[in-house]
């Protein structure tokens, strides 16, 4: 332990330590946003489309199931060693699943809320935008809280095989060089900005139930 505060220190010193956290923390936010926003518009897809999710679901599934590490080696050849391949990799242990776990809330609505819409005489639309949206709500917001977690362990696996920079890559240069201490200073510092982001979360779910 004395180890590491004392790398702690030193790299904070120098600024290295705010520079590699900075960057994973980037590439985790990004990662994330993404996953929602894909989610969100695909699931209200296979929502509104019923035919469309009876022809990719099954693929969802499959590809959910698919282990991610597999893919790395793959992104880096479509895109490249660079930041963007780290934030698709963070993007695809997330996102299959996210999508399947939105889908099924929305799908879990009440029926006679939205019987009651369209007997009001509104349209599927308003269905969404009034009933279905405010009642999967607690769902959605669970999904956060796992997609966050998610995106970072996708990032840490980009970082692996295509950064020069970020906490992942700071484990494995010392796991490759031996300095256990920098490899248990990066896992100490994605342990707090894992609770510190997931607490993020869980503040926006306290507010939004009220």
């Amino acid at each position: 332990p004395q180890k590491v505060i004392r790398t702690i220190g030193i790299m904070w010193t120098d600024g290295s330590l705010i520079r590699h956290t900075a960057i994973t923390l980037g590439e985790t936010a990004a990662s994330f946003i993404l996953v929602i926003l894909f989610s969100f518009l695909t699931a209200t897809l296979l929502w509104f489309f019923h035919s469309l999710s009876e022809i990719l679901e099954p693929w969802l599934v499959i590809l959910n199931s698919l282990p991610k590490s597999a893919l790395a080696p793959l992104l880096i050849v479509w895109l490249g060693a660079s930041m963007r391949t780290i934030i698709v990799a963070g993007m695809s242990v997330a996102i299959f699943g996210s999508i399947i776990s939105m889908y099924t809330a929305f799908c879990e609505t009440d029926p006679e809320a939205m019987k009651l819409i369209y007997t009001l005489g509104g349209n599927r639309l308003q269905v969404m935008t009034q009933v279905v949206c405010p009642s999967s709500l607690p769902s959605v917001i669970s999904i956060l809280k796992v997609n966050i977690g998610l995106c970072l362990v996708g990032v840490i696996i980009g970082e692996f095989l295509a950064a020069r920079l970020g906490l992942g890559y700071l484990i494995i240069y010392g796991s490759q060089v031996f300095k256990l201490d920098l490899v248990l200073m990066s896992i100490v510092i994605l342990c707090i900005l894992a609770a510190l982001m997931y607490q993020g979360i869980a503040l926006a779910e306290r507010r939004a139930e009220r």
